[in-house]
């Protein structure tokens, strides 16, 4: 056992090192263009080498600690020798998440598998949760009915091992969920840093059982229990977020933003709205502001240019609606600017778009649209009354006309 030990030792100071890793070295070996991460072909690579690794390195420990558990005694190295199983089961799932992922669209599918990634990140944390919740009932009979747990320095090398294994493969997936940008193989970084601290406490109890009579090994084995709940709860949190919808990545949102804006006669853009099918697989769409004089056909050729050359650069699917907007009519634009006063008096955190005035013989109406924050604490209704009397303050014949909507960009 001592060979093996001492060359994951070395590896593992390898790794922290600043010289070539193993890590490095898989990638090199198994992910081509591997520095191209917004492909999602090499996305896919990276995402299944990360679920192989896991596959060896977890059914090796699974081995070790199943026979050292059965030669000892031990529920706590047993529970850990199954929680290393149930990883490998995940590693699987991981493997067969990002092949599905990469099939093309097609009729009864026209967006993509993307998301099989994060059903097959929702498949690992139920079967962790699974077995954390047998471990838990086995260690607390064990706590009940407490045996002495036969000591050996093999289980001691065992878990040695097993920390240090673990140790590499949680730097291993973290690089890898870092340059691809997936929750599933962050997850399963996460994951292998909980097993050091479990594996930690099980390596403890092995010597504490030797000199106590207190069942540590039932106690050890409840903890270990914990751990592999959490991991598995906290896989379902950063798994079902994505399934159900959540915010974009604020970067990509300014980065839209601002690339529109670079357009010669888009003057503002709003209702930015980001789908995500899958990693890999965006598509947005958003309002861009133009002057309501301009050439319509010129006007039309550039949001076609802004949507082919966006999509292009920040590899997503961009549709552009544009909005036309008087911009040289002072009335209008004075107008315009009084609402938006009394709005940011109101709250400074509410935004008004889509403005547009309708003449009338004793009534003038004021359009537009106000974007409220989630969870505000007053009712549209009462916004509206409220911005209702502010403008008849101003001249009796203002009528605010509002349509209240709610950012999608988690704002």
């Amino acid at each position: 056992m001592q060979v093996p030990f001492f060359g994951l030792a070395f590896c593992f100071a390898g790794e922290r090192g600043g010289g070539k890793s193993v890590t490095a070295w898989l990638i090199r070996l198994f992910v081509k263009d591997a520095d191209q991460v917004k492909d999602p072909a090499v996305r896919r690579r990276y995402g299944i080498l990360g679920g192989a690794v896991g596959i060896a390195c977890n059914l090796l420990l699974f081995l070790m600690k199943f026979f050292t558990g059965m030669i000892t005694g031990s529920v706590a190295i047993s529970a850990d020798a199954f929680n290393n199983l149930s990883d490998a089961g995940s590693s699987v799932v991981t493997v067969a998440g990002f092949q599905l992922s990469g099939k093309k669209p097609d009729k009864k599918h026209p967006f993509g598998y993307g998301r099989i990634e994060y059903v097959a990140g929702l498949c690992i944390s139920m079967v962790i949760v699974l077995v954390g919740f047998e471990f838990l009932r086995t260690s607390i009979d064990k706590v009940a009915h407490p045996e002495t747990a036969a000591f050996s320095w093999v289980s001691v090398l065992v878990l040695g091992a097993s920390i240090l294994v673990k140790l590499w493969m949680g730097l291993f997936n973290g690089k890898i969920g870092k340059a691809i940008g997936s929750a599933t193989v962050g997850a399963a970084a996460m994951d292998s840093l909980s097993d050091v601290a479990a594996t930690s406490v099980v390596l403890v109890s092995v010597f504490l059982s030797q000199i106590t009579d207190f069942p540590v090994d039932g106690v050890a084995g409840i903890v270990v229990a914990l751990f592999i709940l959490w991991a598995g709860i906290t896989t379902a949190r950063d798994t079902l977020s994505p399934l159900l919808g959540q915010p974009p990545d604020p970067k990509l949102v300014k980065d839209i933003e601002e690339s529109l804006l670079s357009y010669e006669g888009i003057g503002g853009v709003h209702d930015l709205i980001v789908h995500s099918y899958g990693p890999g697989r965006i598509i947005a769409s958003v309002h861009a502001e133009v002057p309501a004089d301009a050439d319509i056909l010129k006007m039309h050729e550039t949001i076609d240019l802004a949507e082919k050359e966006i999509s292009a650069k920040l590899g997503i699917m961009l549709i552009v609606h544009f909005d036309p907007i008087l911009t040289d009519d002072a009335r209008v634009n004075h107008l315009h600017q009084t609402a938006l006063d009394i709005v940011h008096q109101i709250d400074p955190a509410l935004s008004l778009h889509d403005f547009r005035v309708v003449d009338g013989e004793n009534r003038i109406n004021l359009i537009f649209d106000v974007v409220v924050p989630y969870d505000y604490p007053v009712s549209d209704e009462k916004l509206e009354e409220r911005m209702d009397a502010a403008l008849k303050a101003v001249d009796p014949r203002f009528f605010a006309v509002v349509s209240f909507d709610r950012s999608f960009l988690g704002e």
